[in-house]
């Protein structure tokens, strides 16, 4: 009894974890978006990686926990950090990019490709069994995907304009992530999910000193300096959030939890443009469209955790938990 107990106090914790993730990941584009009027994205996620980087390193150091570089000396973990770097700065920066030409609830609903490039990444290369949930729920995340643009799919395959650009930049973003996660996937043999988050926070952040423009933080109001704060605090703690969750909860319901993403991006930026309609605008979407929205979520959670509720046979790899683009 004490040990269901126990494992009933460690999945509500989890759920409470997985939540917060998905809240922060869901509010965090709302935020960036005010920043990118007066910042260039280059900057904007410079920032992010070293506020995180630093928030990071005061967490682990007193642990003594902070990486040590010897497993780099061989060439195959130096290989696999380098292309998680390129693919977390380059979703990183597609993402951010895409917020300049899009909402921040569309930017977050193209992000849910993300899992499905990984699921056909994991098969390929790290050679794991692809379930049928996984295929299902794929199909209903790009039917949803139709639904959700339904009022711009003409203008996306026609012409080339701001708005399809930002979906562009945001397909982009999805994809390079999944360079990360696969990498990511194979670091995790030997670091902790936390201490390969330190490499690579500190890593793009060197890799875009070159680009980045610190000052431009002199240009901003107040309210944009504040927004430019929760994003780097964002950025720590939705990903701490995430570590923990993995920590107490199995992986596939965290996973399906963290896709609830866009549906909190869509109510938060409701609520905020209707208490603050000078500064957020409200989602340009019809009935369609919000509908679209749902089931995309809802594709991306049966895809994650489908199997728990129709079990098959065959045993397959381990579910990555999603990541939603420029988190």
């Amino acid at each position: 009894m004490k040990t269901n107990q126990q494992a009933g106090q460690q999945a509500g914790v989890g759920i409470m974890l997985a939540l917060t993730t998905a809240m922060c990941w869901g509010a965090l584009p709302i935020a960036m978006k005010q920043v990118l009027t007066d910042m260039e994205p280059y900057t904007v996620v410079w920032y992010r990686f070293i506020m995180a980087g630093i928030g990071l390193a005061v967490i682990l150091a007193p642990r003594r926990q902070l990486p040590s570089l010897t497993l780099f000396l061989r060439w195959r973990w130096l290989m696999m950090l380098v292309i998680a770097t390129a693919g977390l700065l380059g979703n990183f920066i597609f993402f951010s990019s895409s917020l300049q030409y899009l909402s921040p609830t569309a930017s977050q609903v193209i992000g849910q490709l993300s899992p499905v490039g990984m699921m056909f990444a994991s098969v390929l290369i790290l050679k794991e069994r692809m379930r049928g949930t996984q295929i299902i729920g794929a199909l209903m995340l790009i039917s949803g995907l139709v639904m959700f643009f339904n009022t711009s799919l003409l203008e996306i395959f026609t012409r080339l304009t701001d708005y399809t650009l930002g979906v562009i930049l945001g397909v982009c973003a999805a994809t390079v992530w999944v360079c990360y996660g696969v990498a990511q996937k194979v670091l995790l043999r030997r670091l902790a999910s936390q201490q390969i988050l330190f490499l690579l926070y500190v890593l793009c952040t060197i890799a875009l000193s070159v680009v980045a423009k610190p000052a431009a933080v002199m240009h901003l109001s107040l309210w944009q300096v504040a927004c430019l704060v929760f994003c780097g605090a964002n950025t720590l703690v939705g990903y701490g959030a995430l570590a923990e969750a993995m920590a107490r909860w199995q992986a596939a319901q965290v996973s399906a939890i963290v896709t609830l993403t866009p549906l909190f991006t869509l109510l938060f930026s409701d609520l905020l443009s209707l208490a603050w309609p000078d500064y957020f605008a409200a989602p340009a979407l019809n009935i369609v469209g919000y509908l679209g929205a749902f089931v995309v979520v809802a594709g991306a959670m049966f895809s994650a955790a489908g199997h728990r509720f129709l079990p098959v046979r065959a045993k397959t790899g381990p579910v990555l938990p999603i990541k939603p683009p420029g988190k």
